[in-house]
């Protein structure tokens, strides 16, 4: 059964944000709230997330909403994240519309509580200009009042800015052989508009298939922070005795488009490595590594 469109509603102040964020980049205006003696951060206080949100939400990605009785999924971060991502990426002068998830860390000090106001804040952390794309690394710090700063993210943008002429291809990554399967599930092609329904990200290549096309895809794509989600929920069922606090930190790479619908698998290695892909030596749409208290 698909995600109800009621969720769509509790995402109008991150589509508002968006919006805003795609209005001064256009106007190539700064965001408004950046303060450079503090660091560039932008700030902002945000009420708790609906409970039937976060409840749909974890069962969307492969979890068991009991693990989170009063308590917030890490990965959900982008959901009241992506609008203060997205005005601070405005200040820079790119185009927002060809910007790429790429990867992200995320560090988990503590579980933020589900039934307070969150304190989120965030800032561009370094740009890499070469002049043929950009690589842009933001940080998000998400806390409550009991909680502190309980939450760092890390996320990493990739911008194309012009073709490269001779550029080498490299070799695609691959899900190692020795890797162990913890999760194996078929994902649907409603999977890409479910997930935007949860978390505000409308962005047509994960739910449109003929603008997919459009894009260069053979039809519409899984969002990277759905693919990494459901890697840590594999994790908290196969891994960690479905405790979500037990994971302290997890730091991975979109590597290639998930094209929807899709079967799709979790692997991991006695090092504390991590992939999403098809198949043991097949390719891999994540890879990384996580720090966590793991049970044999």
């Amino acid at each position: 059964m698909g995600v109800s469109t009621k969720h769509v509603l509790s995402q109008l102040p991150v589509l508002r944000g968006m919006g805003q964020a795609v209005l001064a980049s256009v106007m190539r205006r700064p965001a408004s709230g950046i303060d450079p003696e503090r660091g560039g951060w932008l700030e902002a206080e945000l009420p708790p997330r609906p409970a039937d949100l976060v409840r749909e939400y974890v069962r969307h990605v492969g979890g068991d909403p009991a693990w989170y009785r009063g308590r917030l999924p890490a990965h959900m971060f982008p959901q009241w994240g992506f609008p203060l991502a997205a005005r601070a990426l405005a200040v820079l002068p790119y185009p927002l519309s060809r910007v790429v998830n790429a990867g992200c860390r995320i560090e988990q000090r503590a579980m933020l509580p589900a039934n307070e106001p969150l304190r989120v804040r965030a800032r561009i952390d370094r740009v890499d200009d070469d002049g043929n794309r950009a690589l842009v690394t933001q940080v998000i710090e998400t806390g409550t009042e009991s909680a502190g700063m309980a939450l760092v993210a890390e996320m990493r943008t990739f911008i194309p800015l012009q073709k490269r002429e001779g550029k080498e291809k490299k070799a695609r990554p691959t899900v190692p052989a020795e890797a162990r399967e913890i999760a194996f599930s078929r994902i649907p092609e409603s999977a890409g508009l479910d997930f935007a329904k949860l978390t505000g990200d409308f962005n047509p290549i994960h739910w449109i298939a003929p603008y997919a096309r459009a894009a260069g895809f053979r039809s519409c794509i899984l969002h990277g922070f759905s693919t990494l989600a459901r890697a840590i929920e594999a994790l908290n069922r196969a891994r960690l005795a479905g405790d979500p606090s037990r994971l302290s930190t997890i730091d991975v790479r979109f590597t290639r488009p998930l094209v929807l619908p899709a079967r799709a698998g979790v692997y991991v290695d006695s090092s504390s490595g991590i992939w999403v892909g098809d198949a043991n030596g097949g390719g891999s749409y994540l890879e990384g590594r996580f720090e966590a208290e793991v049970r044999p």
